[in-house]
C-alpha cells in the first residue's frame, strides 16, 4: 500500500505536476478582454465622423445566479431578446458566459440598479467600446462600418483597419471555488493600446448636399443609379463622393449599397472622353483649337458608319472648338483615324492612366476594359475617340480631368490627409499632357459649358470648363441597347485657377446628358463653390 501511495505521489508531484498546475490555474482564474479604443475619423474641418464611445459588455457567472428566471425577466425588459435564450445561458455548466456585448452605458446602469433592487446577483460588467457615427448615414458609404468584433468590414473602416485598430488588452481575474470573482483578489491587467486617429478630405456638409442631389436626380430622371465625386484638382483630395443606392447599416437590404460605383463599376463613358482625344492631339502639336477640318455627315469606323446625334446629313467645315461645342462623333473619329493615328492615340490614352488603377484609397477599385494596340480591330480607335469601345470606372475619368485642370499632371484621388500627427504625402502620377495643351483644352471646355451641350451646367458668376457625355451601354444580346445610356458631366471651376472639380453621372437612363446630368452638375457645383468658399470671377 505504501508503495502504491508513493508511486501516486511521484506521479502527481513530478510527472503530472505541470498539467495539474495549469488546470488549477484555469479553475481559479477567468480572463476578460479589454477592448482597445478604435481611432476616431475626422473630416477636413475637424468634425467627428466616426468614433468609439465607452459602453458595457455584460456577462454572468451561472454558478452565482440563484434565480435565473428573475434575472432573465429583467434582462429581457432592458436588453430585449427571448427569456429562454437567457435561461439557457444562466443555467449552463460554467463560470463565465456573455449575456450581451456593447450595451449603452445608460442601459447598463439601469440594469445594474434593477438587479440590485431585486437582490439578484451573478451578473457582472466589463468596460467596452462601440462604434458610433454622429452624422448618421451621411457619408456612410465612404466611411463604411465595423463588425461586432470591432474590425472594419467596408469603406475606409476596412481600408485603414490596421491603422484604426488598436491592440486589445486583457484582465486575469482570481476567482473562488465556485468561479465567482474574489473581491480584492489578485488580478493581472494588460492595458489596451488605442488605435490611430485619421483626418480625411471629406467636407461633411458638401457630402450631405451631394447625397441629397443624386438621390433626387435618380428619381427625377428614372435612372438605375447615379454617382457624384467632387475633388480638389490641385491636390487630388476627394471632398465628397457617393453613389446610389446609399447604405443604411441598420437595415442593409442591398449589398451593392456598399460599393462606390465611380471606383468599382465600369461604364462606356461616351463623349466625356473627347477631352482626352482632343488634348492628345493638342499635346502632339497636330492641331490647335482653331484648326479647321472638313467633317462629312458620316465616317466609316470598322464595319459601321458613325453619325452625329443632331442628325446632320451634310458635310461641314468645323474648328476643333466647334467639334467639341456640338460634341461631334464623326469629327472625333476623323481626328483619331486620319490625324492622330491609332498608335499615338493609344499612347496618349495610356499616359492619362486609362485602363490602370488610380491608387485611390478605397476598397474594390477595378481597372476597367481597355484594349491594347495589339488588340485593336478596325473600329476600336475610331470608336474610342468618342468614348465607346472602352469601359472604365469613372474615377479614372476624374483623375484625367484633374490632370487637365492641374496643368497636365496626374494626381491620385484620395481621402486620407493625416494619421495621428503625421501628414500623408501622395506623390504625383506623372505628366499626361503639356501645360500648354492643358490650357488649350480648358479653353475649349469652357466653350462647351458656355455655348454647347453643357449649358445647363452653368453656375452664375463662375467660369466653368467641362464636357458632357452620353455613353451607349452594351446589350446582353450583343451590340448596344436602345436608349440605355450613362449620362455625365465632368468639369471644374474656376477655369483659369481650378479649386473644385465635379463629376456627376447617371447610369442606365434614356435621356441625354445635356438634359439630365448637366442639371445635376449645376446643383452640385453650386453647392461645391459655396461650401468650399470658391469666389466668383470678377
Amino acid at each position: 500500500v505504501l508503495g502504491v501511495v508513493a508511486a501516486r505521489l511521484v506521479w502527481l508531484q513530478v510527472i503530472d505536476s505541470s498539467n495539474l498546475s495549469t488546470r488549477a490555474e484555469s479553475q481559479r482564474t477567468n480572463v476578460a478582454t479589454l477592448h482597445a479604443k478604435r481611432g476616431t475619423i475626422y473630416d477636413r474641418n475637424g468634425n467627428i465622423l466616426a468614433m468609439s464611445e465607452e459602453c458595457q459588455t455584460i456577462y454572468a457567472n451561472p454558478r452565482d445566479v440563484s434565480d435565473p428566471s428573475g434575472v432573465s425577466d429583467i434582462l429581457v425588459e432592458l436588453l430585449g431578446g427571448e427569456k429562454q435564450d437567457y435561461m439557457d445561458l444562466l443555467t449552463m455548466d460554467g463560470t463565465f458566459v456573455y449575456l450581451k456585448q456593447k450595451v449603452d452605458q445608460e442601459v447598463a446602469d439601469e440594469l445594474k440598479k434593477r438587479l440590485a433592487q431585486a437582490e439578484l446577483g451573478g451578473v457582472y460588467y466589463l468596460t467596452d467600446t462601440k462604434r458610433v457615427y454622429p452624422y448618421g448615414t451621411i457619408g456612410a458609404q465612404v466611411l463604411g462600418y465595423v463588425g461586432t468584433d470591432g474590425k472594419g468590414l467596408s469603406g475606409l473602416e476596412y481600408y485603414y483597419d490596421d491603422i484604426l485598430t488598436g491592440t486589445d488588452g486583457e484582465m486575469l481575474m482570481e476567482t473562488g471555488l465556485d468561479g465567482t470573482p474574489i473581491a480584492g483578489g489578485a488580478s493581472q491587467v494588460t492595458k489596451a493600446k488605442n488605435g490611430t486617429d485619421l483626418v480625411i478630405s471629406l467636407d461633411i456638409d458638401l457630402q450631405e448636399s451631394c447625397e441629397k442631389i443624386i438621390t433626387e436626380g435618380v428619381k427625377t430622371y428614372e435612372s438605375e443609379s447615379g454617382s457624384v465625386m467632387v475633388t480638389d484638382p490641385r491636390t487630388g483630395e476627394i471632398l465628397a463622393a457617393c453613389s446610389t443606392p446609399l447604405p443604411d447599416f441598420s437595415n442593409l437590404t442591398d449589398p451593392s449599397a456598399l460599393n462606390l460605383k465611380t471606383v468599382s463599376s465600369a461604364y462606356e463613358p461616351g463623349s466625356v472622353f473627347k477631352v482626352l482625344t482632343t488634348s492628345i492631339g493638342f499635346d502632339l502639336g497636330l492641331f490647335d483649337s482653331e484648326t479647321v477640318y472638313t467633317v462629312p455627315a458620316q465616317v466609316l469606323v470598322g464595319d459601321h458608319y458613325v453619325t452625329d446625334d443632331d442628325g446632320r446629313d451634310y458635310t461641314e467645315s468645323m474648328t476643333v472648338r466647334e467639334m467639341m461645342r456640338r460634341s461631334s462623333n464623326t469629327a472625333m473619329s476623323l481626328l483619331v483615324q486620319e490625324v492622330i493615328g491609332a498608335e499615338r492615340f493609344s499612347e496618349g490614352v495610356a499616359r492619362y492612366g486609362i485602363g490602370t488603377k488610380t491608387g485611390i484609397d478605397f476598397p474594390g477599385e477595378i481597372e476597367g476594359i481597355v484594349r491594347t494596340p495589339e488588340e485593336y480591330d478596325g473600329g476600336t480607335a475610331g470608336s474610342m475617340a468618342f468614348g465607346q469601345a472602352v469601359s472604365i470606372p469613372m474615377v479614372q475619368l476624374v483623375r484625367a480631368y484633374g490632370a487637365v485642370a492641374n496643368d497636365g499632371v496626374l494626381l491620385t484621388p484620395h481621402f486620407l490627409i493625416s494619421k495621428g500627427e503625421q501628414e500623408v504625402s501622395w506623390p504625383e502620377g506623372g505628366r499626361a499632357i503639356s501645360a500648354e495643351a492643358a490650357n488649350m483644352e480648358t479653353d475649349v471646355m469652357r466653350t462647351v459649358v458656355q455655348e454647347g451641350t453643357g449649358k445647363n451646367g452653368r453656375v452664375e458668376g463662375y467660369d466653368i470648363a467641362g464636357k458632357t457625355g452620353t455613353g451607349e451601354q452594351a446589350s446582353e444580346d450583343g451590340g448596344y441597347a436602345s436608349y440605355d445610356f450613362t449620362a455625365s458631366l465632368c468639369g471644374f471651376a474656376n477655369a483659369d485657377d481650378p479649386s473644385v472639380l465635379v463629376y456627376v453621372g447617371l447610369n442606365h437612363l434614356s435621356q441625354l446628358a445635356s438634359a439630365s446630368a448637366a442639371n445635376l452638375f449645376h446643383d452640385v457645383m453650386s453647392q461645391a463653390v459655396s461650401i468650399m468658399g470658391v469666389k466668383p470671377v470678377a
